[in-house]
């Protein structure tokens, strides 16, 4: 998530399951990240990477949203009070990467 997300109130990821993507990952206790949580791991920079496994990546547990492995999923961005970079798209979101497994 790049740093100075222009919202007013915060943003949230939520991770979906794509056999069922009105619900949440089956069993999965934590559908989702957002700006409001305490203990995120923030880089120099203020952005903050989240990673999407099935497990943990040691010390950022925090940063993690937990998905079924081998299994697709779809992530839902939400951004709450948005301001003016959002409308006038000079603020874009970063894409999405792949990194190597942990």
């Amino acid at each position: 998530v790049p740093p100075n997300v222009p919202v007013s109130q915060f943003w949230s990821v939520l991770a979906y399951d794509t056999l069922n993507s009105a619900a949440f990952i089956e069993n999965m206790t934590k559908p989702g990240v957002s700006s409001l949580d305490n203990g995120l791991n923030l880089n120099s920079d203020k952005s903050i990477d989240l990673y999407f496994a099935a497990l943990p990546p040691k010390g950022r547990e925090a940063n993690w949203v937990p998905v079924a492995k081998d299994r697709d999923f779809v992530l839902l961005f939400r951004l709450y009070g948005p301001q003016a970079p959002l409308a006038d798209k000079s603020w874009k979101f970063s894409d999405l990467v792949q990194v190597d497994r942990f």
